[in-house]
This record gives structure tokens, C-alpha cells and sequence, in this order.
């Protein structure tokens, strides 16, 4: 389960492209998973980017293009045992965005956590590309562990 992770890795700097112009390589995160729909890179897509990453580590993931469907796959983590399990496991951050209550979100992998913040490895991030960024944990919706 731990490929997610080297798969998300690989994929760090990759970046949508502002404007007329796509990003082939963010395309691919929509329709390699079904979302061929969409036309645009500047779509969200978070969820899309850790869809793909877990479809191609043979893992279950979201159905729709919401991150706030992550909280409805694999097993539910109590935050107080994410600070132990994140080493060893691959765990899900599911994050509000705009409103707790409302229905937009930002999802990513746990990368490092502490008493402050959760460093998420995803999409969509830090001037929409695949990285590493800190978020609040007042932020956190959940997290979620993964499964075949």
C-alpha cells in the first residue's frame, strides 16, 4: 500500500497550466479515471489526482469529483492515532474548504503531521501543482485509511 505514496512522489511539480492551454499530464488524472468529461486542468482536482494515484496502486477510490467523498472510503482514523499510524500506513486527509459545513474540500496523503499542522501530499496545491503543503488541523474533516 505504501506504492501510493511512491506514486504520488513521482508526480511532484507536475502543474495546471493557467489559461487556454492543459496540462496533458494533470488531464490524465480525469480521464485515466473515468472523468473524461472534463476539459480543463483548472478544474479542481485533488480528488482526480489522488484517484488516479490510488487506482494506479490498485487501491479503492472516490466515485465522484469531490474530496469530500474521500470520507466515505476505506476505514476511519481517530486523529489521535494518525501521528502514529502515518509512518507506517498511507492515511487520507480530507480538509474543508470555504465552509466546514459546505461542500467543497481538498484531499491528500498525510505526510507529516504535528501538534499545528498536517503536511498533505497531493494535487492541486501550492499554485496548482503536486506538492507538499502544511494545512491547519482545524481544517481536518477526517482522515481515512485505505484499502484493496
Amino acid at each position: 500500500m505504501k506504492d501510493i505514496i511512491k506514486i504520488a512522489l513521482s508526480q511532484i511539480d507536475i502543474a495546471e497550466i493557467k489559461g487556454s492551454l492543459d496540462n496533458p499530464e494533470v488531464m490524465k488524472y480525469y480521464h485515466e479515471t473515468g472523468r473524461k468529461w472534463v476539459s480543463h486542468d483548472e478544474t479542481p482536482w485533488c480528488d482526480a489526482f489522488l484517484d488516479w494515484c490510488a487506482m494506479r496502486a490498485g487501491l479503492k477510490f472516490s466515485p465522484g469529483l469531490n474530496a469530500r467523498g474521500w470520507l466515505e472510503i476505506g476505514e476511519k482514523i481517530e486523529p489521535e492515532l494518525v501521528f502514529a499510524l502515518s509512518i507506517e500506513i498511507p492515511i487520507v486527509c480530507v480538509l474543508w474548504r470555504i465552509d466546514p459545513d459546505g461542500e467543497y474540500g481538498h484531499v491528500g496523503l498525510v505526510a507529516r503531521i504535528n501538534d499545528k499542522s498536517v503536511w498533505l501530499l497531493g494535487g492541486n496545491q501550492a499554485l496548482g501543482k503536486v506538492s507538499i503543503q502544511p494545512y491547519p488541523l482545524n481544517r481536518v474533516l477526517g482522515y481515512r485509511r485505505l484499502w484493496k
